[in-house]
């Protein structure tokens, strides 16, 4: 890696303006922003391109495609992660962390049955040095789920885990409120008869009941225990919110209300929300809108949830047609913002002494592509 590179003619964004300028890395790092361009021997010349800090995710299972590309179709871990880095870094993601479930809505779901083998293949791939993003782990724990414990105590021991989520997909609340829309999804999913699925539906509340309670006072206390930050996933309700402030939640992971995400912001959780959601106009759950929450300044955060390259187009979605924000404001959401809800100062912000990781973007009218990627101030891509 050479110790030092001058990135010039670039509209760099950093977490106040965007500056006409040129930016100097050195050892990895972000040595100097300067205004105006340089003739100086070696710097690249990016041509009036936006640069960015490279982009931070919190919650995708985009890796669960690469593991299953079709139902019933079974991809090798190993090949499953690389694919699925290569596509995160095409994205323009430099920090992921890998949404891994602890539980599912089946005691024997394939979630379930390859998580070890999964945890594993990340942990191979990393020591290998073969992957191009930083990879690290959040860990969505399914409060109803009756194996959780078990499974909690052999994942939370990786050293990778920076973010802990409290799940509960119990029918007739959260995200699913509407029972037409949980049997969509699920009914659909697992081809059930409509016998079938009642019965399904039982087994699942009747888990709730037993568990719940439980397990998210485990997952809670082993969080705190471990210096973990925690993240509330779906809240509806007050309810909901003072049970997530009380239990010293840091994120607001996808809210469904407008109710829930004021709740949550009042309480000093960071609210988080889908770029799915908010490039296609809203919740395919039926709850509320990305857009809404931004437009009445209740959005903190961004999260690609199952679109990586929605992770990026949403950053300037909201700072160019919709005008709900500032291009440096947009930007944070998907880099500054997620990087401190996970712990991690080092980086997510253009500015001196943080991390080289940086994103060169193209604009094309409304859209915007990925031109170039460094971690760490080394081109990956």
């Amino acid at each position: 890696m050479t110790d030092e590179l001058l990135l010039s003619n670039a509209r760099i964004v950093t977490p106040d303006r965007v500056v006409d300028g040129t930016l100097r890395l050195a050892g990895g790092r972000i040595a100097e922003v300067a205004e105006g361009a340089t003739a100086a021997p070696g710097a690249l010349d990016l041509e009036g391109d936006v640069l960015i800090p490279g982009l931070v995710e919190l919650h995708t299972d985009a890796l669960e495609r690469h593991l299953q590309p079709r139902p019933g179709t079974d991809w090798p871990v190993a090949e499953a992660v690389v694919a699925h880095d290569a596509q995160i870094l095409a994205s323009g993601i430099t920090t992921v962390l890998d949404a891994v479930a602890l539980g599912d809505i089946v005691v024997d779901g394939a979630r379930v049955q390859r998580l070890q083998p999964v945890l594993e293949g990340l942990a191979e791939a990393r020591r290998l040095g073969v992957l191009k993003a930083d990879h690290l782990l959040h860990l969505r724990c399914e409060i109803s789920f009756p194996g959780l414990p078990a499974l909690l105590e052999a994942a939370v021991a990786d050293p990778a885990v920076r973010l802990i989520s409290v799940m509960d997909h119990t029918p007739g609340q959260r995200q699913f409120v509407s029972l037409e829309t949980y049997a969509t999804y699920y009914q659909g999913k697992y081809g059930l008869s409509d016998a079938a699925f009642a019965a399904f539906v039982a087994q699942r509340r009747l888990e709730q009941e037993r568990y719940a309670a439980a397990h998210r006072r485990l997952v809670v206390e082993t969080a705190r225990r471990r210096g973990i930050a925690l993240a509330s996933h779906d809240d509806a309700t007050p309810a909901h919110v003072a049970e997530a402030v009380a239990d010293g939640m840091a994120l607001a992971e996808f809210p469904t209300t407008v109710e829930a995400a004021e709740g949550s912001r009042a309480g000093g959780l960071a609210v988080m929300m889908g770029a799915p959601n908010l490039v296609r106009g809203g919740s395919h759950s039926g709850n509320v809108s990305a857009r809404e929450l931004a437009a009445r300044g209740l959005l903190d955060i961004v999260s690609s949830d199952y679109v990586p390259a929605s992770l990026l187009q949403s950053a300037f979605l909201l700072a160019g047609p919709l005008a709900l924000m500032t291009l440096p404001q947009a930007v944070a959401a998907v880099t500054s913002a997620p990087a401190r809800a996970a712990g991690l100062a080092d980086r997510g912000a253009i500015e001196p002494g943080l991390r080289a990781d940086l994103l060169r973007v193209r604009r094309h009218g409304t859209l915007a592509t990925v031109e170039a990627v460094w971690r760490e101030g080394r081109r990956v891509g």
